[in-house]
């Protein structure tokens, strides 16, 4: 399935319709987000996909079975669905702003907060096995793919609210339930893996929120995506870690050895700074920020995590995406410096 980009993304289509035909309403609630995400994918999936609402919408009206086993989670979603209407929704749109990318994603808007709102005081939290984490069971049918990556077992799920191109989420070592905390040994496989898979899929990398940094899940994980439009706005070598000559709005650091890349992470576990981080093949993006909580962001954005971090950022309402301005952005970030 990783010998190609068409491949995976063959792979990844190919799943969605089949996960379509389960009648599961949070793996509805799947297919529809990943569906449009993409338009191309949108209107292949577009008459099953309107199908399967209208069925679902009977199944709310009839107070069936299918929905008062489903997880409330996912029966809050389907509610405001409800109220949007199929024919509402709006696959994502996207601009530029200045050195910035600016996506409006109207169905991540739908997306349940877990802990996206906490104020966070420190980089590490015991798992916990009574709460989300990526072994629950009703989670199996959200799977994309389960094997071995550099030597090691990994989960590879999709991401239910989708916000990259062929968006997933890996979880290494899964049964060993780590919590949202980084080790060497986790750093060194992702390294490994973006290696070895970069090598076949260009536009492969993965992105990591540090707990504290908008990690949504304290179970962990990093989220795979290939991107076929280029690099991140963080990529460009207009930026000073890039050899450029414009600062950049956030400490960054750029390393190509991973185990500099570690020590670096290591520093900042010791200080405690919060941070993100963006895996490219031989690469990978340091960036540290103030941790989650410590400031108010502003209401147009549910938070900053990697892919805001990296230059591209997501807005959940229309007229948001349209009135934002590059300056808009400029500020956000510097809500985010921890010299502000």
């Amino acid at each position: 399935m990783f010998a190609s980009p068409s491949a995976v993304r063959d792979a990844f289509e190919q799943k969605l319709i089949e996960l379509l035909e389960q009648d599961v309403l949070g793996v509805f609630i799947l297919v529809l987000a990943n569906a449009s995400f993409e338009r191309s994918t949108f209107e292949r999936l577009h008459r099953p996909l309107a199908a399967a609402f209208a069925r679902w919408n009977a199944r709310f009206d009839a107070g069936d079975d299918h929905f008062t086993a489903a997880p409330a989670d996912d029966v809050g979603v389907f509610e405001r669905l409800r109220r949007l209407g199929f024919e509402r929704l709006e696959v994502t749109r996207w601009k530029r702003l200045g050195p910035w990318e600016v996506q409006f994603n109207q169905l991540r808007a739908l997306r349940p907060p877990r802990m996206s709102h906490a104020a966070v005081t420190c980089l590490d939290k015991p798992f916990d096995p009574e709460g989300f984490h990526f072994n629950r069971p009703f989670l199996r049918k959200e799977v994309f793919w389960e094997g071995e990556l550099a030597g090691a077992p990994v989960r590879l799920l999709y991401n239910k609210f989708p916000f990259a191109e062929l968006h997933g989420l890996l979880v290494p070592r899964p049964s060993a339930c780590k919590p949202q905390s980084l080790t060497q040994d986790d750093h060194a496989l992702v390294w490994e893996i973006a290696l070895d898979l970069g090598r076949h899929l260009p536009g492969l990398g993965f992105g990591y929120n540090a707990y504290g940094a908008y990690a949504s899940v304290n179970h962990l994980h990093f989220q795979m995506f290939m991107r076929s439009s280029g690099r991140y706005p963080i990529e460009s070598p207009r930026w000073s870690h890039n050899a450029g000559n414009e600062p950049y709005p956030l400490p960054v650091q750029r390393h190509i050895d991973g185990r500099s890349a570690w020590l670096a992470v290591r520093q900042l576990h010791a200080a405690g700074c919060a941070y993100n981080l963006l895996y490219r093949p031989g690469c990978m993006y340091v960036v540290q920020r103030a941790i989650q909580g410590s400031y108010a962001h502003s209401d147009w954005t549910g938070g900053f995590a990697w892919s805001e971090l990296a230059g591209a950022v997501t807005t959940f309402d229309l007229d948001d995406f349209e009135r934002l301005t590059e300056e808009d952005l400029n500020a956000e970030y510097g809500r985010l410096s921890i010299t502000r």
